[in-house]
């Protein structure tokens, strides 16, 4: 079985997220052998054994593979240059450390996926400024109209939005995104080859169309059911710098993502509403009890991501200490500084390939590297400023 089946014959018996399918690949067993493993039922599965044994004959990697790409899905494994290693790394590391209380009533699902499918455009541009936006299924006018000023104020400063789909505030989310115009990405919590809700197939068509993406941890013909709707949300805030809460009563499914966020390191934030209903009384209990940070704009947004994400726990010391302009750039923008040089102007498609972002997001922060002197456009070309 070549590799690429492999992955697929796995994503489709083994239903993620599944830690002993982690610990396997960890150990240095490839896809091949533990499919191989699986499908003979060797003795070395250990846990992956039991959590196969009704599975194990669906043998359909051919059959999916065709039919994702017959529907313009993808597959997308760890070995893939697409993969969101660094967003991936990111979260499930911080959840492996123990440092979150939140994480125990769902420590089993706190592992990374071991496959994605993907429709539209490549994930890594999308996912380097990335925030979640989440809400009620049953958004009242104010929710609405608090979700298009947060998601269209990220938007315009390039923050690709990401949601889960839904009717309510997922679908806002995604339409003030895509009216910027700005980007988005839908996940999925069924197959890619069917539309959920079926109300939203014009909503995700425009949403492939327009540069954008759409992913789902399941293969094709795989149903929406409630748990992949809880599976699904931690992938949200997983593939996200922070998960904004515009709406919420107390029950709302959105909170299990706001969870999440906790659990994976992520910044958590919620909008305030009317006290004269309950319509939003999840986003105030988190905010009161100190699980959420108060938000009202998306400046406000902006402050608590940008100013994370401008830390590298991987970097140098010396560049999170020193005194100059440069060191005290964000990771973005020193992806785009670092892509430039005095002696050579370049153009920002060959800058934006050199810095793995969108041609969008690299010509706004070249006009913000620009704005503080340190690099000259010189027509349709840029090069660094003299020292």
């Amino acid at each position: 079985m070549i590799a690429r089946h492999a992955w697929a014959y796995l994503n489709r018996v083994v239903e993620g997220p599944s830690r002993p399918l982690q610990a396997l690949l960890a150990s240095g067993r490839d896809a091949e052998e533990i499919a191989h493993g699986v499908r003979t039922r060797t003795s070395w599965l250990g846990e992956l054994g039991p959590a196969t044994e009704a599975r194990h004959a669906w043998n359909r990697a051919a059959e999916d593979l065709e039919l994702a790409h017959a529907a313009g899905v993808r597959l997308l494994t760890p070995e893939d240059e697409e993969w969101p290693t660094e967003q991936l790394d990111l979260a499930f590391g911080f959840a492996a450390s123990g440092l979150s209380p939140h994480l125990r009533s769902h420590q089993a699902d706190a592992v990374p996926p071991h496959a994605l499918w993907v429709r539209g455009a490549p994930l890594q541009p999308l996912l380097a400024q990335a925030v979640a936006v989440v809400g009620t299924r049953t958004a009242t006018a104010y929710g609405r109209e608090a979700t298009r000023l947060i998601v269209a104020g990220l938007a315009a400063h390039q923050w690709t939005i990401v949601s889960g789909g839904a009717k309510g505030v997922d679908a806002i989310a995604h339409e003030t995104a895509l009216a910027v115009p700005g980007k988005t990405i839908a996940v999925a919590a069924c197959g890619l080859d069917r539309d959920y809700p079926a109300a939203h197939t014009d909503l995700f068509g425009r949403i492939v169309r327009s540069g954008s993406a759409m992913i789902s941890e399941y293969p094709p013909g795989t149903t929406p059911q409630r748990h992949r709707f809880l599976t699904r949300n931690r992938l949200v805030a997983a593939l996200t710098r922070g998960t904004v809460c515009t709406q919420a009563p107390w029950r709302s499914g959105a909170l299990n993502t706001m969870s999440w966020a906790e659990g994976l390191g992520k910044v958590a934030m919620a909008v305030p509403g009317p006290v004269t209903t309950n319509d939003n009384v999840g986003c105030h209990t988190r905010i009161r009890e100190g699980r959420a940070e108060l938000v009202a704009t998306a400046d406000d947004v902006r402050s608590l991501l940008e100013t994370v994400g401008s830390v590298d726990p991987d970097g140098q010391y010396e560049m999170a200490f020193g005194p100059s302009v440069v060191q005290a750039l964000s990771r973005n923008e020193l992806r785009v500084y670092d892509a430039l040089t005095v002696s050579a102007a370049r153009d920002a498609n060959a800058i934006a390939v050199d810095a793995g972002l969108t041609i969008a997001l690299t010509v706004h922060l070249l006009v913000e590297l620009e704005r503080k002197s340190l690099v000259r456009r010189e027509g349709t070309t840029w090069r660094r400023a003299a020292d």
